[in-house]
């Protein structure tokens, strides 16, 4: 452990197209100070979800009015998904709050035209990208945008320097993953490049996908399932709203364009079953969106009712999902420390590897705290030949030897001289 310098970041789940490494470097502080105990990365995610509701605050009073920021705040605060996202360590969790910043800092750059800005808007694009892959799609509203006020600017030379801040903050903070793929003959760019060949579909097909993405958005981000017809309706009413928006230079404007081109690129690239942290990305700008709209039935009397009955509603159908109130948590992190201890009390020679039959979770666990304990397990992707090989079975497991599982198979036991239960998961211990 930490004899590489992380030049890549976790696969994609489909596709095999690796992130880049900042969410690595994002969780070594906080594993660091919590003693490399994996609950630190989960505190570092907590802390920075936190800081999202705050951000959120500043940033919408800023760019609109109190009412939006005390509206969207709200509900970002109820938001079962987001409260699901902030209880564990993972990379699209930091996404929303990311994607805010990246927003905000566009804007500002917009705005001030100040240097720093542009450079902030590069760097936080490149975070969010390689927190998941979806925040591409930010940038063409970027581009975009740039390229009209580039049309209106006064000074060009200035304009176009601040142009090459932006550029160069992005492609420094993205260094790593692309000093990767030259070193591997594109390989990143390749795979990336077949997802959109793997995506490509009808037109027809595409227009269905994309009120199925946005029925999907509206289901995770007020915990409502919307037929077909009524997420139509919505959705043309929105579009309606931002043609009459689209020659007038608001910050709602912008949010637009970005939730347009969110929207459209999704729909796109990925047609497969939508869950709810690809649309990290989303979440920020469409409560924003919303938010913007309720606060106007706010400038009246007896509208103002209307509002509050949207906001308790949508804390009430949210609250049906808060399934962690009530139910108590698997002690993941407990046992697989327990697992973990058995393995290596029981490890015999220096060449040794573990592997699973998992029912929820891999083998990741037990090699972590395996490798902090300098019982380091052969790498699973290794071709060197193991002494002894330990098979976590979380399922019912009928055979071990003869499993057509990669691993065993590769091992080839012949027999098991070991065996032991750790809360109901059996471990055995093989050899040739």
């Amino acid at each position: 452990m930490g004899e590489h310098f992380p030049a890549i970041g976790a696969p994609t789940s489909v596709g095999q197209v690796y992130l880049g490494p900042f969410y690595y470097y994002f969780i070594t502080p906080w594993l660091l100070f919590f003693g490399l105990n994996p609950i630190g990365p989960a505190i570092g995610v907590l802390f920075f979800s936190c800081l999202y509701l705050l951000s959120n605050f500043l940033i919408v009073n800023e760019l609109f009015d109190k009412k939006v920021a005390y509206i969207s705040t709200c509900l970002l605060s109820f938001s079962y998904v987001l409260i699901q996202l902030s209880r564990f360590s993972w990379n699209p969790n930091l996404l929303p709050f990311f994607t805010l910043l990246t927003i905000y800092f566009f804007i500002k750059s917009l705005k001030t035209n100040r240097w720093y800005y542009y450079l902030l808007t590069g760097a936080f694009l490149s975070f969010a990208i390689q927190l998941h892959y979806l925040a591409l799609f930010l940038i063409p509203p970027i581009g975009l945008i740039y390229l009209f006020n580039f049309k209106n600017a006064k000074k060009i030379l200035p304009y176009l320097k601040n142009l090459l801040l932006n550029a160069v903050a992005f492609f420094v903070f993205s260094f790593p993953l692309i000093v990767f793929d030259l070193r591997h003959q594109f390989l990143n760019s390749k795979n990336f490049i077949g997802l959109f060949h793997s995506s490509s579909s009808s037109t027809s097909n595409r227009l269905v996908n994309l009120l199925d993405t946005f029925v999907s958005l509206n289901q995770f981000s007020f915990a409502i399932k919307l037929n077909g017809l009524v997420g139509a309706i919505i959705l043309i009413l929105l579009i309606f709203i931002f043609v009459s928006l689209v020659k007038k230079n608001k910050p709602i404007t912008t949010f637009f364009y970005f939730f347009f081109f969110l929207l459209v690129g999704f729909s796109l690239m990925y047609t497969g079953e939508k869950l709810s942290h690809y649309f990290g990305v989303f979440y920020p700008v469409y409560f924003v969106i919303i938010s913007y709209f309720i606060a106007f039935l706010f400038n009246s009397r007896w509208e103002k009712y209307l509002g509050f009955i949207f906001i308790i509603m949508f804390i009430l159908t949210n609250s049906k999902q808060y399934n962690f109130l009530t139910s108590h948590g698997d002690n993941q992190l407990k046992r697989s420390k327990k697992i973990a201890q058995v393995i290596s009390n029981n490890v015999k020679r220096a060449k040794f590897t573990v592997t699973a039959l998992p029912e929820k979770y891999s083998d990741s666990t037990y090699r972590y705290y395996l490798e902090i304990w300098n019982k380091r397990a052969i790498e699973k992707d290794s071709l060197v030949k193991a002494d002894e090989l330990f098979v976590v079975c979380e399922k019912t497991c009928p055979t071990v030897i003869g499993n057509p599982q990669w691993d065993i198979a590769y091992f080839a036991p012949t027999k098991v001289v070991g065996e032991w239960q750790v809360d109901g998961v059996k471990i055995y211990k093989l050899t040739r």
